[in-house]
């Protein structure tokens, strides 16, 4: 009954943008810190983001930082990773994943911390 969709994913150039979805049902989501994960193939998962309902600053890999910018909708559950200015270093699949905290910390995006739930992910693609 719980479920973290993904979409918004896809091929773009560089120097383009996307605006990931990520619509979560079958827990209380404002209990939640939500987060954005991605990994490629063979390499380690990396986290991306990190946004609270309304406790505290977002959280952004120094990665992303200045290009994507992470959002939620409380009434509607669901959360979106706006990225822009998209380099072919950015493909990966991307994941959401949610953790019943209170605020964003570094600390979920090491190996071995149990998030709650995870999506099942979505495929961004940026070429040359």
């Amino acid at each position: 009954e719980v479920q973290l969709v993904e979409s918004g994913g896809g091929l773009v150039q560089a120097g383009g943008s996307l605006r990931l979805s990520c619509a979560a049902s079958g827990f209380t989501f404002d209990d939640y810190v939500m987060t954005w994960f991605r990994q490629v193939p063979g390499k380690e998962r990396e986290g991306v983001s990190c946004i609270t309902n309304s406790h505290g600053s977002p959280y952004y890999a120094d990665s992303v930082k200045g290009r994507f910018t992470v959002s939620s909708d409380n009434a509607e559950n669901t959360v979106y990773l706006q990225m822009n200015s998209l380099k072919p270093e950015d493909t990966a699949v991307y994941y959401c994943a949610a953790v019943r905290r209170t605020y964003c910390s570094t600390a979920y995006f090491r190996r071995g911390y149990g998030m709650d739930y995870w999506g099942k992910g979505t495929l961004v693609t940026v070429s040359s």
